[in-house]
């Protein structure tokens, strides 16, 4: 079984099903794993990278692979902006 990890735009709270759905539709998926905070999607299966993505910007997702500089910038974002209301006292 191979993983393929992804980095998605436009992933939401409403378009995680949507998401779901577009995928799990695919032949050869099995698992379909989605990180919110991190807009990481990771696929398990057989089906090849360049399905995934083509499926995904049928749908109105942008992607592309996962790379380590991509989990540092997002939690480098994430612990930004909490400072920031934190400071703001919101």
């Amino acid at each position: 079984m191979e993983a393929v990890e992804l980095k998605v735009e436009k992933v939401g709270i409403h378009s995680e099903r949507r998401l779901r759905k577009c995928l799990s539709k695919l032949r050869g998926v099995e698992k379909v794993e989605i990180e919110l905070s991190k807009k990481k999607v990771v696929v398990r299966g057989e089906a090849e990278q360049s399905r995934i993505v083509k499926a995904l910007r049928r749908n109105g997702f942008r992607s592309e692979p996962w790379c380590s500089k991509s989990e540092i910038l997002v939690t480098a974002y994430v612990g930004r902006s909490c400072n920031f209301f934190q400071i703001a006292g919101i």
